[in-house]
């Protein structure tokens, strides 16, 4: 399926959640919080509370054996109540024409020997609904209309947008083939014609980035109009977006933070997300971390509860303009050749090369698809040759469940235990969450405990996560938050996204840790940057490849807004090339800054460069050397940048926004060619300048008559100075007289040539010998 069919699926999953996410906010103040798919118990229980273990564990098993009945209970009931509510709260129908007008309608009614409960188009050739207003209509006959032919109308019409947006949506996820997603879109487009809400959505945002549709930034933003209108959330964020890029309207930050914030009441995440990297960075609002803090839990929450047992998809960070200087290198993408060298690989049976390849499809990312079938069979092969490592991501899959694979726990604890029978720390995580959870076998914490250690001692992840988890709950063990938090530390090294929810839930709460709103924001944002919209950096990258720059910058443009700082720096690189024509020729450079500016504040030394360069030629902005003076000393300090180096150089040696200091000009050249092997040639070549500068500027500065008049002859060369002066000029003379005679009475003349004018010399032979 497309990014775009998968972006839209999830905002519409992750938005039905946002009440659940709101609960979890609120049982935090009341001392629970789920972290990891655990309930973890708040710090501030007492501590005989937090280290009764056996209790806990009594606790927890009495849970699980009550859990089925608690549940069957609560849903009888629940129901229940809803019927009861149904009943109270449901309008009583009156007929509408037919031979009983103006009677209630009477529920249920007979007709054709079946019971209806409800209005019904049966027997009815036009589909209106229609009721009995007796038990038996074959006897009395009394019927009426449930509704006016215009909302008859108005319903079949409605039905018909459902129809046709169903089998678009059909083909858009049943085909990869970029030809039946733009049929695909086709029924959309027609379905969003017909004022179909989520038809609209799609083919809004379809037709904002130019997703199988022409881009048209126009018609998306009447779109997201008309959807702000009906109180679509996803409208109200994108034309929030549109008022703070200025893309088809004037820019509008007031504008924008009005849309996010009902964008985010609706329910929106990346409105929400918007929201927190606003207050985080103080854009177009007081900066408040508790704010930032608020808005990035709630979209962490969700991003953290999606996360699977096999892991996430990963993310690819590719910034363009290194992407240009190195084609191919910073991406980290693997190249097709090098891809078809593996396959061919796996396929004469290499077990590493077929583990790779089983683990690249099974998270994709370096330009491979995320592909479980194919994950599947390069781990099978590699697992029939007896890879531990290959067994235990068999076990992950069977213990996750998917469309390939079905849902085993049996099947997945085989391969856990061969696996961990071999020493393979994946397989022993594998065995600890089984015995931690009960899947496949008893309920065993002190196993589990065992399993996640063997795991952690060889430095997997997983292993790390979860006896954390364990040390934090106090599950199989003594509740101890400094080993929680070691454990968490180490996972987080290794990149585990849960492993930076718990720090970020530790440091928001204070547990185990000194409260610090300002590391838990971070942490917090970095969990929010790995959920799936992170995905639209993939394809943002794959169009400014295949040369649509309109379509990557917007996209980028919107993941900058939600905090990205590679889709910052890359949304400013575009606009600093001038590929993007979306954007008016006046604003391109202003526009670059402000992205330049906000990649900076989050650390990218290549961006507070570019930064130095806009103020010192006055791109976007005014000529002003100290400013510029100031981002490349920021740069210089804080990422010792040699690029900023050289430029201070530059600054001082020409007195550029700073007082002339040839001395200290030179410092920083030589700061610059320590720093980068790079810089030695032009350090090299403005060193040579600087030093004839350095020479000229003193003999400018000196004055030779001074330096004669202070020095005594006398002292020097002794009282008879100006004799041996003489001498030597006579001596000089008289050699330069002799040398010219010599010179006069022997020209030699090369054999074979004539003087053109005959001279009154000696034939050739009676020269003397040379």
């Amino acid at each position: 399926t497309s990014l775009l069919d998968e972006e839209g699926n999830q905002d519409e999953s992750l938005e039905s959640k946002t009440l659940s996410a709101e609960d979890q906010v609120k049982d935090h103040s009341t001392g629970t919080r789920v972290v990891a798919g655990q309930i973890f118990l708040e710090s501030g229980k007492s501590d005989s509370q937090s280290e009764d273990a056996e209790n806990f564990h009594s606790q927890e098993e009495e849970k699980e054996n009550s859990l089925e009945e608690l549940n069957s209970l609560e849903m009888s009931n629940l129901l229940n109540k809803d019927l009861e509510e149904a009943e109270i709260q449901s309008p009583v129908l009156t007929a509408i024409g037919g031979t009983a007008d103006g009677e209630p309608c009477h529920f249920p009614f007979l007709f054709m020997e079946k019971e209806y409960a409800e209005c019904t188009a049966d027997g009815r050739e036009d589909g209106r609904l229609w009721c009995a207003t007796t038990y038996d209509y074959k006897k009395d006959q009394k019927w009426g209309f449930c509704e006016t032919e215009e909302q008859s109308n108005k319903r079949r019409q409605m039905q018909e947008a459902e129809d046709v947006y169903q089998t678009g949506m059909k083909i858009l996820n049943e085909s990869s083939k970029k030809a039946q997603k733009k049929e695909a879109y086709q029924y959309l487009l027609k379905a969003a014609d017909m004022n179909h809400t989520k038809a609209m959505e799609k083919v809004s945002y379809a037709l904002l980035f130019g997703d199988y549709l022409k881009q048209n930034i126009q018609s998306s933003k009447e779109l997201f109009e008309k959807l702000t209108e009906e109180g679509s959330p996803k409208g109200q964020m994108a034309l929030g977006f549109l008022y703070a890029s200025g893309l088809g309207v004037n820019s509008s930050q007031a504008k924008a933070l009005v849309y996010y914030t009902f964008g985010a009441l609706g329910g929106n995440l990346i409105a929400h997300m918007i929201l927190g990297y606003r207050y985080w960075a103080g854009i177009g609002v007081l900066q408040s971390c508790e704010s930032a803090l608020t808005h990035y839990r709630l979209v962490a929450n969700h991003v953290a509860s999606d996360i699977s047992l096999t892991g996430g998809t990963v993310v690819q960070r590719i910034r363009l303009a290194d992407e240009v200087e190195n084609p191919g290198m910073a991406s980290g993408m693997l190249e097709e050749d090098l891809i078809q060298y593996y396959q061919f690989l796996a396929e004469k049976g290499d077990v590493q090369a077929q583990v790779g390849l089983g683990q690249l499809h099974l998270h994709g990312g370096r330009g491979v698809e995320q592909n479980h079938q194919r994950a599947f069979e390069y781990f099978n092969q590699a697992a029939n040759a007896g890879n531990s490592h290959a067994m235990a991501f068999l076990g992950k899959m069977y213990s996750e469940g998917s469309d390939v694979v079905p849902q085993s726990n049996e099947t997945a604890l085989q391969y856990f235990k061969k696996a961990a029978d071999m020493g393979n720390p994946v397989g022993q995580s594998g065995l600890g969450m089984a015995y931690l959870y009960g899947r496949g076998v008893p309920v065993n914490y002190e196993l589990a405990l065992k399993y996640f250690q063997k795991a952690a001692e060889q430095g997997w992840v997983d292993g790390q996560l979860q006896l954390g988890s364990m040390y934090y709950n106090g599950i199989g063990v003594k509740r101890d938050y400094k080993q929680a938090l070691k454990y968490f530390n180490l996972a987080s090294q290794g990149g585990h996204i849960l492993a930076f929810y718990n720090l970020a839930q530790m440091h928001a709460t204070g547990t185990g840790v000194m409260r610090s709103c300002h590391t838990a924001v971070e942490l917090f944002k970095n969990v929010c940057e790995r959920g799936r919209w992170s995905e639209r950096l993939m394809t943002a990258y794959n169009s400014y490849k295949d040369g649509d720059s309109n379509s990557a910058v917007v996209q980028y443009l919107l993941l900058a807004e939600q905090g990205y700082e590679v889709a910052q720096s890359n949304a400013a690189f575009i606009l600093d090339q001038k590929e993007a024509s979306i954007v008016g020729e006046n604003e391109t450079y202003p526009r670059a800054l402000l992205h330049w500016n906000r990649a900076a504040s989050q650390g990218y030394t290549v961006a507070r460069i570019k930064l130095g360069d806009y103020h010192f030629y006055g791109f976007g902005t005014d000529v002003d050397y100290e400013t510029a003076f100031i981002h490349y000393r920021l740069a210089s300090e804080q990422q010792h940048s040699a690029q900023a180096m050289f430029n201070l150089g530059y600054m001082h040696e020409k007195g550029l926004g700073i007082k002339q200091d040839i001395h200290l000009a030179k410092r920083f050249y030589d700061m610059a060619a320590e720093a980068s092997p790079d810089a030695q040639v032009p350090v090299f070549l403005a060193l040579c300048k600087l030093g004839v500068i350095y020479s000229l500027q003193y003999v400018r500065e000196i004055n030779i008559r001074e330096v004669f008049s202070h020095i005594d002859m006398d002292q020097l060369l002794g009282p008879e100075w100006d004799l041996y002066l003489m001498t030597i000029i006579a001596l000089l003379l008289g050699t330069i007289i002799a040398y010219r005679q010599r010179q006069h009475q022997a020209i030699p003349r090369p054999a074979g040539l004539r003087p053109a004018v005959p001279q009154q010399e000696p034939p050739p032979e009676h020269q003397p010998p040379q």
